[in-house]
């Protein structure tokens, strides 16, 4: 169990490491799904087509969607996308990346699905039985069958209990040659995918790398700031209902005391160790005590997220703005000991 906790808890914390577990779990699900999945064509003209088709494009269909959903960047890309503008502003390549970046994982059960279903060959039978040329199967003594009584004993071919016409087509032929079709459909969707992959894996590295970068870094911090975010809601609730509750305790306490035991003395480091989890809990609130003052600030955070300008912050702070790096080395070399500027003037000699 041990190391079950700790290789989730090394899952959680990689989230890119996370998503593509997810995605092979979900692409070995597909082919476990399709090898227990029982097949039964309806060996009828009108559906048989419908069927197969079916079953090659819908479960695809399913699994990509399921990509999504088990995708936790989905929600991240949605509030992205809808936020209002605020005092930062969005930019679409960074949600063009996330986008690409999950959709990439979502479709790897897919193209399993598509492959391991053509390479089998039950539904390209069942779906174009009755539909391909067979003539080269046929008797030549039934050479002139009438088109719609062909389609209807083309289309048994797949069921082997109902097909009864092996004097008139050869039944196990035909159903190997329309396997072979297939299972040809199948490598030329595998070469398509796999050149389709080596290309874009290729001609990245040809643009330009610091545009890639940067969206890729904002894409990565966008994630980060959710989570550091949740989690310092998560610390700001614990901490305001601990203090809630000790308050109310406080409150009442001369209500309660006199009809209780009194409690025993506590020795100087428990007091010590009280006073520092309660100074700890008052630093966590953040100087934000009051319920309207929360709602407040989740509702700015939302709509009007702080400028992601924390140098300029900071220099604002200490009374000066400067436009370049080098003023601000001087000033740092200024308000720095003396000590430390003759060490300076020293390394310059």
């Amino acid at each position: 169990m041990d190391k079950v906790r700790i290789m989730l808890q090394f899952l959680q914390a990689n989230q890119e490491s996370f998503m593509n577990g997810i995605c092979g779990i979900m692409a070995l699900a597909s082919a476990q799904m399709y090898s227990s999945f029982e097949f039964t064509c309806p060996c009828l003209p009108d559906y048989n087509y419908a069927y197969g088709i079916g079953i090659l494009v819908v479960p695809p269909i399913w699994f990509f969607l399921l990509g999504f959903v088990m995708n936790n960047n989905i929600s991240v890309l949605t509030e992205e996308w809808k936020r209002p503008v605020g005092k930062r502003r969005k930019d679409p390549s960074v949600l063009r990346y996330m986008f690409s970046s999950m959709t990439q994982r979502a479709l790897i059960a897919p193209v399993v699905w598509i492959a391991v279903t053509l390479m089998d060959g039950k539904s390209f039978l069942c779906a174009y039985s009755a539909t391909t040329d067979l003539s080269e199967f046929l008797n030549e003594s039934h050479d002139n069958l009438p088109q719609k009584t062909l389609t209807k004993l083309q289309a048994t071919i797949p069921c082997k209990d109902v097909f009864d016409g092996h004097k008139i087509i050869s039944g196990d032929a035909a159903t190997i040659y329309i396997r072979c079709l297939s299972q040809a459909c199948g490598w030329i969707f595998l070469m398509v995918i796999t050149f389709t992959a080596f290309l874009m894996r290729a001609i990245r590295p040809c643009f330009t790398q610091a545009a890639f970068l940067k969206t890729k870094y904002w894409s990565h911090y966008i994630d980060t700031e959710r989570k550091l975010f949740d989690e310092t809601c998560k610390e700001h609730a614990k901490s305001f209902a601990r203090v809630c509750i000790q308050q109310y305790f406080e409150s009442i306490s001369g209500e309660i005391v006199p009809q209780l035991h009194l409690p025993q003395k506590k020795g100087k480091g428990d007091k010590e160790e009280d006073g520092e989890k309660q100074k700890s809990d008052e630093e966590k609130l953040l100087g934000v005590r009051k319920e309207e003052d929360m709602n407040k600030v989740l509702w700015n955070w939302h709509s009007c997220k702080p400028p992601l300008n924390i140098s300029k912050r900071a220099q604002e702070a200490n009374g000066h703005v400067h436009s370049d790096s080098s003023s601000f080395s001087d000033e740092y070399i200024t308000q720095t000991s003396e000590k430390k500027t003759a060490v300076a003037y020293y390394s310059k000699v």
